[in-house]
């Protein structure tokens, strides 16, 4: 029984020390490229969203002078 708790333990702590290795390996963003990158994506979904604006306004436009 208590071979079975030390492998537990031991595979935690294996578990721990690997997650702790993986961690070291992430290449976290500088700010100057966090900040462009989050630029990018408000532009991108503002211009996305007046997109759909339009052309949802031109589809509204089309059918009510149709009828």
């Amino acid at each position: 029984m208590s071979e079975k708790k030390e492998t537990q333990q031991a595979v935690k702590r294996s578990w721990f020390q690997n997650l702790k290795a993986e961690f070291g390996k992430i290449t976290w963003p500088t700010k100057k490229r966090l900040f462009r990158e989050t630029v990018a994506v408000v532009f991108s979904a503002v211009l996305i969203g007046a997109v759909i604006f339009l052309v949802d306004w031109a589809v509204k436009y089309g059918l009510h002078f149709i009828w």
